[in-house]
């Protein structure tokens, strides 16, 4: 779009409120879990997965439905949200619970195998579990990235095909 006076204007990004706000880090919940597993009770280490999980079904769901509702056309409109939907709960599920809650549980599990003297016995694996997170993000993100781009995205995209040809 062009204005008036010839400047090229930018249509605004859509507010997502899964990416955009606190909401968001909901999804390290388990990684905090992993982070704090020599310190709090069973119940509580599986409760942080409890709330990443349910973070990844909703952002799921949210991209699905607002996919439904936005699509152009009737003709795809469910193949098209199944597509964003299943593309985000896959992203989701790897990107935010399941590779970072295996990375942050072997460095607290190698940092546990370290001869700690006294209290940091306990407390140190949890501290290198914390601080090892935001080196661990974006990798992990980038990498969930290539992966789908080379593997489930064209499969999906194969898939979905005869239904856009209708």
């Amino acid at each position: 779009m062009t204005s008036s006076s010839g400047w090229q204007l930018q249509k605004r990004p859509e507010h997502d409120v899964f990416k955009d706000t606190p909401l968001r880090y909901l999804g390290y919940a388990n990684e905090l879990g992993e982070s704090f597993r020599p310190l709090i009770s069973r119940f509580l280490y599986r409760g942080s997965y409890v709330v990443a999980g349910t973070y990844v079904l909703a952002d799921s769901a949210d991209k699905t439905i607002k996919a439904f509702k936005d699509h152009t056309s009737k003709k795809n409109k469910l193949v098209d949200a199944f597509d964003k939907g299943a593309d985000t709960l896959v992203w989701q599920g790897l990107a935010s619970v399941a590779i970072p809650g295996l990375v942050i549980n072997r460095v607290v599990w190698a940092a546990q195998k370290v001869k700690w003297p006294g209290p940091m016995k306990v407390l140190a694996p949890t501290i290198i579990g914390l601080s090892s997170i935001p080196f661990i993000v974006t990798p992990i993100d980038e990498g969930v990235h290539h992966l789908m781009d080379n593997t489930l995205r064209p499969a999906m995209h194969q898939l979905t095909l005869p239904f856009h040809e209708k």
